[in-house]
């Protein structure tokens, strides 16, 4: 398949889509980022090889840090490691997807419940921020950002639900749940599901605010089921 090239501009491009880059990231975290985004996105498709020398040469780095970074992605379970010095890009099965669903199933509700209860001022503007990315996105037409956007909406819940062991648990599948999101098509109705239910956490509702998650997880796996 077709790989970024190295060039300023492709460099940029990359950075662009991974989001904001801190003055003291570490290398491999920026190259995580950009392969997590693009396996995210589906330009590296499913059981497509990841190279350590061809993505160091590709993003003008040494091998070291795209070892690390390639490290990162298996513990996030995006990628599958290989012998010696590649991957591919993790291929989800129908177990997988369910396996998946079923984790947010017990969990999201109760994100949404706890975030209507606890949500600060700062909490509520992040997700209206994302939210807000979300829906001139999915006017737009712009599938990526849209659903960037919706995983950033679902990670501001996670905060806002002010629970640290909730959270560290969420960090364990994060990177999978935004595959999963990226999986919707419908980025309208998504983008109105997640206007309900901020509009149910700003209230401080957080049985409508359950209720609107298990009925958003319903959508979530239909979609899902469509894509595959």
């Amino acid at each position: 398949m077709a790989m970024p090239s190295v060039d300023a501009d492709a460099d940029a491009d990359a950075e662009a889509e991974a989001g904001p880059v801190s003055a003291f990231e570490p290398e491999s975290a920026r190259i995580a980022r950009a392969v997590r985004e693009q396996i995210v996105d589906g330009t590296r498709k499913p059981g497509s090889r990841l190279v350590e020398r061809d993505l160091a040469a590709e993003l003008g780095v040494s091998r070291i840090p795209v070892r690390d970074a390639l490290r990162a992605l298996v513990g996030e379970g995006l990628v599958t490691p290989r012998p010696r010095s590649w991957a591919v890009v993790r291929e989800f099965t129908d177990a997988d997807v369910a396996h998946l669903q079923e984790v947010r199933e017990a969990t999201d509700p109760l994100h949404f419940r706890l975030a209507a209860q606890r949500r600060t001022p700062e909490q509520l503007a992040a997700m209206t921020e994302a939210w807000e990315r979300e829906a001139a996105a999915a006017a737009e037409g712009d599938g990526p950002g849209a659903r960037r956007a919706a995983a950033d909406f679902h990670e501001a819940v996670v905060s806002a639900a002010g629970n640290p062991v909730l959270a560290e648990l969420h960090a364990v599948t994060a990177s999978r749940v935004r595959w999963l999101l990226a999986q919707h098509s419908d980025l309208e109705g998504i983008a109105g599901e997640h206007r309900a239910l901020l509009d149910a956490v700003r209230d401080g509702d957080p049985e409508t605010a359950a209720r609107l998650a298990r009925e958003h997880l319903r959508t979530s796996r239909a979609a899902a089921a469509e894509r595959r």
